[in-house]
């Protein structure tokens, strides 16, 4: 009997994204039927299995949920991890999220600090114990150069920053990321832009995330692409979000622009050689099998290139050259077919596989559209990514 046959049917209702003939992303589902405050050990199983199989999930009807209910259904997916988010407590993230920390607001939910209040505005008198705060949240000022202000006042706007929810350094990623949306942002449909040159945009309803698969991406690539990433990693800066700080991003959101306005590695301070990650380019899903190309653009330090696992591997360390690689395998996938913006409601979760995709705020001009409120939880995972072919190991 396979171990699968010995797992209980699931109590809850799975259903594939409905999509316009002119949207070719091949993941996404909706869930139906939970109720997260009360949910068995093998929901949770499979639970789990759902967002590696279809990436993003939309869990449908969670106005209820604590964020103590919240933080305990993120460890129970991954029981075997340290009992903290993956960025660390407040704290730590504060001293060290550098570009991460000036960039937005984060709050801890008191009595489920690892639950984090993030999202734009003022949440009220007494939001689960948190008095009067006001959230500054993303914006498009992360761009080099940020989009025309009249005009984002219009409801044109940007992908504020593509990325996947790791730390790089000490701690591995996440396996899955979960935000609950509270309340969301009402009003028409804001345009996304690329302002890249390209012409391109897409229409959304204000506030949301969006997504693109990276296992797709992987399935852009040559049949040569794939054999050099199946065999390559990457390695990250210490404390890398404080690495790049000053950096910025292009008006599409993807990667950074190379200015040279990087840290020097002796003004990051302190750092533990052992705590810097060094992945596989090629991440393999643990239930469909399938490749990945997870590099996370903003923070590589160093790339070693190599197509087979006898070859010597090329080093490259001038960021230029990283990022000039990375961004002409990751733009093919930035197109709108590729896209996908979940539409939540209220009380619905977002989760996703951390693995396998991208995502990115998009910011709204609040006066005009209203605060938006969410709750994002997830964990340092206990098993970091695995790739087609192991890393050499470093002496």
């Amino acid at each position: 009997m396979s171990p699968a046959a010995l797992t209980p049917e699931p109590t809850f209702q799975v259903r594939p994204v409905i999509k316009r003939k002119d949207q070719k992303f091949n993941f996404g589902a909706i869930v139906e039927g939970l109720d997260l405050n009360n949910i068995s050990d093998d929901d949770v199983k499979n639970l789990k299995d759902t967002i590696w199989t279809h990436k993003v999930i939309i869990v449908k009807g969670q106005k209820d949920l604590t964020p103590q209910k919240h933080w305990e259904l993120v460890t129970r997916f991954d029981p075997a991890a340290s009992q903290v988010h993956s960025h660390g407590s407040i704290k730590t993230f504060q001293a060290k999220g550098g570009l991460l920390s000036k960039s937005r607001d984060v709050y801890g939910i008191p009595g489920a600090e690892n639950v984090r209040l993030i999202g734009k505005g003022y949440q009220g008198d007494d939001h689960y114990g948190l008095k009067n705060v006001t959230v500054k949240g993303l914006s498009n000022n992360f761009h080099a150069d940020p989009p025309n202000e009249d005009e984002f006042q219009q409801g044109f706007t940007r992908f504020q920053r593509w990325h996947i929810d790791a730390p790089l350094y000490a701690r591995d990623p996440a396996w899955f990321t979960t935000l609950r949306a509270v309340k969301l942002p009402s009003g028409p449909d804001v345009t996304i832009r690329w302002d890249d040159g390209s012409g391109l945009s897409m229409q959304s309803p204000p506030g949301l995330t969006a997504f693109f698969s990276t296992s797709q991406l992987y399935g852009l690539l040559s049949a040569e692409e794939q054999q050099l990433v199946d065999h390559s990693w990457v390695e990250y800066a210490p404390h890398p979000y404080m690495w790049i700080e000053n950096c910025k991003a292009p008006s599409n959101g993807l990667g950074l622009k190379s200015e040279g306005k990087e840290h020097t590695i002796e003004e990051l301070g302190d750092y533990d050689e052992r705590a810097i990650k060094r992945y596989p380019c090629a991440w393999i899903n643990p239930v469909t099998g399938e490749k990945a190309f997870q590099v996370h653009g903003l923070a590589v330090r160093k790339l070693f290139l190599r197509s087979s696992v006898d070859e010597q591997p090329k080093v490259v360390e001038d960021v230029n050259e990283i990022r000039a690689f990375i961004l002409d395998i990751q733009s093919r996938i930035l197109r709108p077919e590729y896209i996908w913006l979940p539409e939540v409601g209220e009380g619905d979760i977002v989760m996703w596989d951390n693995y396998g995709t991208f995502h990115s705020a998009v910011d709204y001009p609040l006066e005009k559209y209203g605060p938006r409120t969410m709750h994002q939880a997830n964990i340092g995972a206990s098993r970091g990514p695995v790739g087609p072919v192991p890393i050499p190991s470093v002496s």
